[in-house]
Parts: C-alpha cells; structure tokens; sequence
C-alpha cells in the first residue's frame, strides 16, 4: 500500500496537509513575501508549476477567519523562522480570486465566469451586512453583488469595495491573492475578445490593487506578465518576478534536491537519469527546477503500474497554442531554429519581459519570448549588446520536445489536406520525373522537419502529399513481393494505372543520381510491382527518390 499518496491535480494546501498527500514543503516562500515587503507581487511562471497551491497556502497561513486551520503549518519550514513570523498566521483579511474558469468563447461568457468568482468571494464574506461597520448605502450594493443585480460597472471597483468594508470591519488592512490573472486575457486574444477583456480587467487591478488604500499586499500569479502599456496602464506599484527574476527560484517547481528524494521515498531512485532527462531543464532565476506536475504524474504512474517509461503529462494541459502560433508565421529563418531547436542545438534572441498579447504575430522574436516566458525553452546563456539583453535558448528536456514535434506533425498534416496536388499527379502520371522533383523540392522548402537524415521523415512526407490526391487508393509498406515497398498507389477507375515509389537517403558522400537507380533496382529485384500486376494493373510506373535535407532527385521508369 502507498505510504502517502500523490497529489496529481491537489491544488488545495488544507486537502493536501489533512489527507496525508506527499507534500514538498514551499513554506519558506511566505518569509521572503514578508521580508521582502513589496506592496502588489506579481509571479510569472509557466503552468502546472504549483501558483494555485502556493496561492491557497498563502490564504491558509494570513486569513483571519481560518484560524481553527493554523495547526496545518505544524512542522513546516516557516515555524521554525521565529516569531516574528508566526505573529502574522491568520492576522489579515484576505480576498481571494481565481480567474481561471473565464477561459469561455467570448466576452460575455468569460465576464460572466468573472462576475460569478467576485460574487463568491463576496458571499464568503458575507457576515459583513450584519455588521454595523457598514453603512446601510454600502450594504444595499454589496447586497446587489450578491443577488447578481449590480450594474456591470460595479465589479470594476468590486475589489476595493471588499477591502473597505473588510477594512472596516477587521481595523486591519488587507491582503489580496489573485491567481491566474492572464488565463481571461490569453483566451481572449485567440478567441478575438482580447481589447474588451484587457479594458475590463486594466480596471479592475487598478482600482483593486493601485488606489486601494485598504490593501496591506497582493500576490498575482500568472503565466504571462501582460505589458504596462496594456492591463496596467497606470499601475506603477507591482513587483514583476518572471523567471529571470533572482529571487524565489526554488518556491515554484521541484528542485533537484526535492525530486531526488520524492524518488527515494517511492523507491525509484533508480530513475533519477530518466526523470531528469524527460522533465528538468528549467531555470528559474539561478535555480533549476523540475516540472511539478509532470514528476508527481510520472511518479503517481510508476506507483500504480501504468507505465514502464516516461510520459508527455506536461503537453496535455493547456493547447499549446503559443507553438502553433511560431509555425504558423515561420518564415524560412524561423523555420531553420525550429529545426536546429529539434536538433539539440541553441538559438541566440533578445529578450524582453514586457509585450502584449496583440503584439504576439507582429514579428517571432516576439513569439520566442513567449515560448520562453511560458516554459517552452529554456536559457543557456546570457550577453548584452546596445543595451539589448540576449538569451541564448534551448528545448528544456524530452516532455517539451515532444510537444514542438506533435505540433509540427500536426501543421503539416493540415497543411497536406488543403495543398493542391493537380501537378504533382500530373507529373506522376506522365512520368515526368523532373517535373516531379520540381513540385516535391517546393514543398520540401516550406516544412519544419525533425528528422531530415531519417527515411520515416520522408515517406511520412510524400505519404502525406498523396494522400491527398484524389481518384487513387494510397497504400504504405504493404507486403508485396520479396520484399516491403515504401509506397504504392492504384488508379480506382478503368485506367488500371499503379504507381511504385521506393525512397532512399543521401549521405554526404553519396550521388542521389546514383541513389535513384539503386531505388529503381530494388524495385525489381524485389519485385514490389507484383501485386499491382496481380491485380491487373498492365501500366506500372516505377519512381525511384532520393533525399537529402530539403532537396531531392527523382527518376522514373
């Protein structure tokens, strides 16, 4: 039986203390919240990191009506800071907002979603119309919060509402913790909303967190820090720690340390090259850190016998979309980093921590911050020229390798389903074999590829491009003969016309002319026709291709 069960998904620090889950202690964050003392902290790091369980242990350690829950923090790392910071436990009132549910299809959904998480915090609060704290004017609209009657407006200065009355209430002033702040704003400019949510949210952190004098401090969490020329217009206090911050590296994610002894404790200490290889790589400040999620999943998975080896957890939480984004506007010399990426290798791009979402298309380099800032790669160096800050990146580790390579299988897929293919079957056809070449050289220059020395790239190349061609059955390393053709095709109508394709590499040192006649060859001697001919195809053309990189020769016969 499993000593202490994993905490796949936990994102609540009560559930994960009182049931027992394997838990890594990230206490120590709240003393550096405290020391440091910036009024309005806002954390970027990528997801599945542990924000929205470090949000909820913030709320269990400072809220003043959680006090009968203080015995959570018994043999934490922060009761053993002194004091000093025990005097803080359950001292404030706090208000507390997740604005992850406003991922809706357009505005009026997503505000909706918004209105209802500010109505809950409300009703949370609700003990406050029976004090008389609070006037009878503010009773009568923190009542039609309540009731769902207020006017729209209203939830703009809905958080600095709360915090007066709580103010008022408590004699203390209050804390706010806000986590996944960017989630509406993210779906709200792939889903083309994007300037009504920015207007709505630059309000409501303003006046909440900017002309609030009843805030003590906030915490945001997001995944993307949104420029102060857009949402935070205005808004010159927050404290913005991304993840070229130097501080509070080790309080999102595992460290080496932590995942090293999770390992241990579940008895797989064996796979710690594994483990490291498929889900680290990540630089948080001068810390390097894990993958939460991605390790707990992984462990969770080992422990209960469902897999043998490591899986891509991280690639099914969110659509990746930020990566369909850079293919989709590669030019050729995108399209090349994306490829040395793939490769192992590292790419060199300024850095800036400050864009907005509708500045995302405007240029890659732009797209390459993002993917930086969200976990997608990782940095490796670090020069400045004219005042420029330069990263030199890479992919972090297999799991997000994964993810750009799925991504590319995918655009090229979509890609093959709409091409037009009336002059490749032409060629085909007439057995114009330069022809041929010509059309395939074309589409071989526009792709992404990862495994241009490898033959599966290539027949997954030309196996996609006939597919889509239409009047033909399309077949794929069937048995045929001696041997196993790469890829045949049979005319469906009266014409009685098949076609075989055998494909070849181009080492560095090889003649593709040479290569070409070799693939013609083993078409016969294997005799790969056969079958065609078995069925009454009279007509068989024979092509012969061989590839190097973005090139290729074809012969007919």
């Amino acid at each position: 039986m499993m000593s202490r069960p994993l905490p796949v998904g936990i994102k609540n620090f009560e559930k994960m203390i009182k049931e027992g889950y394997y838990y890594i202690d990230k206490t120590l964050f709240i003393k550096e919240l405290l020391d440091k003392k910036a009024e309005v902290n806002l954390f970027i790091r990528p997801r599945r990191f542990g924000k929205s369980l470090n949000i909820s242990m913030l709320q269990y350690f400072f809220d003043n009506t959680l006090k009968e829950k203080a015995f959570l923090f018994d043999g934490l790392k922060i009761m053993d800071c002194g004091e000093t910071y025990r005097a803080e436990m359950n001292r404030y009132p706090v208000i507390k907002l997740t604005l992850k549910a406003a991922d809706q299809i357009n505005f009026e959904s997503s505000f909706k979603k918004l209105k209802e998480e500010i109505t809950r915090e409300f009703d949370r609060h609700r003990y406050l119309l029976k004090s008389e704290t609070i006037d009878e004017e503010k009773k009568e609209l923190y009542q039609n919060i309540l009731s769902g009657k207020a006017e729209d407006d209203v939830y703009s200065s809905s958080l600095r509402f709360l915090s007066e009355c709580l103010e008022r209430y408590y004699k203390a002033k209050v804390i706010v913790l806000i986590d996944e702040y960017d989630v509406p704003l993210e779906k709200a400019y792939f889903l083309g909303y994007y300037n009504e949510m920015m207007i709505f949210l630059r309000s409501l952190f303003n006046i909440g967190l900017k002309t609030n004098d009843s805030l003590h401090f906030a915490v945001m969490t997001g995944c993307l820090r949104v420029s102060k020329e857009s949402i935070f217009t205005g808004f010159n206090n927050p404290k913005i720690i991304s993840i070229t911050s130097g501080s509070y590296g080790e309080y999102f994610g595992f460290t080496e340390e932590e995942v090293l002894n999770a390992l241990d404790f579940y008895q797989y200490g064996y796979k710690k090259e594994e483990a490291r290889d498929w889900y680290n790589g990540y630089v948080f400040g001068n810390v390097n850190v894990y993958s939460p999620w991605s390790i707990i999943s992984y462990l969770d998975d080992l422990y209960s016998g469902n897999v043998r080896y490591p899986k891509p957890y991280w690639s099914n939480t969110s659509s990746n979309s930020i990566i369909r984004e850079l293919i989709e506007i590669a030019d050729d010399t995108a399209k090349e980093e994306i490829e040395a990426l793939i490769r192992g290798e590292s790419i060199t791009k300024p850095v800036h921590d400050d864009i907005i979402y509708s500045e995302i298309k405007q240029n890659a380099d732009n797209l390459w911050n993002f993917l930086f800032f969200t976990g997608y790669l990782k940095k490796t160096g670090e020069k400045t020229e004219d005042e420029i800050t330069y990263f030199e990146m890479k992919i972090p580790n297999k799991e997000a390798l994964y993810i750009y390579k799925r991504k590319i299988i995918e655009w090229f897929e979509e890609k093959t389903k709409i091409m037009n293919t009336d002059n490749i079957l032409k060629a085909i056809t007439e057995k114009d074999a330069e022809a041929l070449s010509e059309e395939l050289n074309k589409r071989l220059s526009d792709i992404i590829s990862f495994y241009d020395t490898k033959e599966a790239f290539y027949h997954g190349f030309l196996l996609g491009i006939l597919s889509n061609i239409q009047g033909y059955l399309i077949k794929s390393n069937r048995e045929s003969g001696n041997g196993r053709s790469d890829i045949y095709m049979k005319d469906k109508g009266i014409r009685k016309r098949g076609i075989v394709f055998e494909l070849k590499i181009v080492g560095d040192k090889d003649d593709p002319e040479e290569k070409c006649r070799e693939a013609l060859a083993q078409i016969e001697t294997k005799k790969y026709a056969y079958e065609l001919e078995e069925e009454g195809y009279r007509n068989v053309l024979r092509y012969g291709i061989a590839f190097r990189g973005k090139e290729c020769m074809v012969m007919a016969k």
